[in-house]
């Protein structure tokens, strides 16, 4: 079986003068690798290419076959990396927390750290009964969370 490392060290070095990062890298016993891939830009083919290449170059399929696979995580792929909320500030997203509760709201802020002990800031708007007010008022409100509390993040899609 081929090394996982060994793979995230070749991609890591393909895309090290670009704005990609690396999201996945899994390898199964039976030697299929998938790279996932994301940047602030999008992911174009070329850099599909590019890391297809270096991999190869790197890894001979006569002393050990491989399925390859390389792509982008994709709109709708769940936050697994720091890189994936810093692209999505001011996107709105759904969060399922790990005690169950669904959020919706505006990605606002990524703070400072590494995975999984930064924190960041979801805006949500909610219906709260406001003092000297008689019926309940659309208010904002920042719930600040961390990936520990997640169970998954995702960027919501408007198609309006």
């Amino acid at each position: 079986m081929i090394d996982k490392s060994l793979i995230f060290d070749t991609v890591s070095r393909a895309i090290a003068n670009t704005d990609a990062f690396i999201v996945d890298v899994k390898v199964s016993p039976d030697n299929r690798i998938e790279v996932l891939i994301d940047s602030q830009t999008g992911v174009d083919i070329d850099t599909c290419v590019a890391i297809t290449r270096a991999i190869e170059a790197d890894f001979d399929r006569d002393t050990e076959d491989y399925d390859l696979e390389v792509g982008s995580a994709g709109l709708t792929a769940p936050y697994t990396v720091k890189q994936q909320y810093e692209k999505n500030i001011g996107n709105d997203v759904t969060v399922i927390t790990r005690d169950g509760r669904k959020l919706r709201g505006v990605l606002t802020e990524v703070g400072e750290g590494e995975w999984p002990d930064f924190k960041f800031v979801l805006t949500v708007t909610e219906k709260m009964k406001v003092e000297g007010k008689k019926r309940p008022e659309l208010v904002e409100r920042p719930i600040e969370l961390t990936p520990a509390m997640v169970k998954s993040a995702v960027t919501d899609i408007d198609f309006k």
